[in-house]
């Protein structure tokens, strides 16, 4: 299927959906935190209050923590010819254009929701409320692409 070309803040309609604020913020907050702990388990061992178990068991959670971290940057919502995929902080789950009912940003929601037609709700954390009007502009791109989907088919 060619490129929609109805642009939107990405470019075409069907660009990949991905929050701005949502893959800089946990980078840097997992590199810090990654840069703490290391620092800590080092310094401990350095004055000797620490043994490399104890350096070790530190600088393990600060990498389990950061990488947790840093999966809330590669939030992100595929759109393709059959449907789209949306990767959110722990699940990816692929949905056909046909299963979705409907495209929900409600006031105070943080992110958009997708309605289905087995009456399941799906968040799509790719597009959020704290990304301001490039947020909104996302979510009615992904209604115009779901239209556009509904119209094919």
């Amino acid at each position: 299927m060619p490129v929609v070309t109805d642009a939107g803040p990405e470019g075409a309609l069907d660009a990949p959906f991905r929050p701005r604020r949502g893959r800089v913020v946990p980078a840097v907050v997992a590199a810090v935190f990654l840069a703490i702990h290391v620092g800590v388990a080092v310094g401990m061992g350095l004055q000797g209050a620490w043994g490399p178990f104890d350096q070790a068991a530190l600088i393990g959670f600060g990498l389990l923590v950061s990488a947790f971290i840093w999966r809330y940057s590669a939030i992100r919502a595929v759109p393709g010819p059959d449907g789209i995929v949306v990767r959110n902080l722990v699940l990816t789950r692929t949905v056909g254009w046909d299963e979705i009912a409907d495209v929900r940003f409600p006031d105070g929601d943080p992110w958009v929701s997708i309605d289905l037609t087995d009456h399941d709700t799906l968040a799509v954390m790719a597009i959020q409320r704290v990304d301001g009007e490039r947020g909104r502009a996302e979510a009615r791109r992904l209604g115009r692409l779901v239209a556009h989907h509904r119209a094919q088919a």
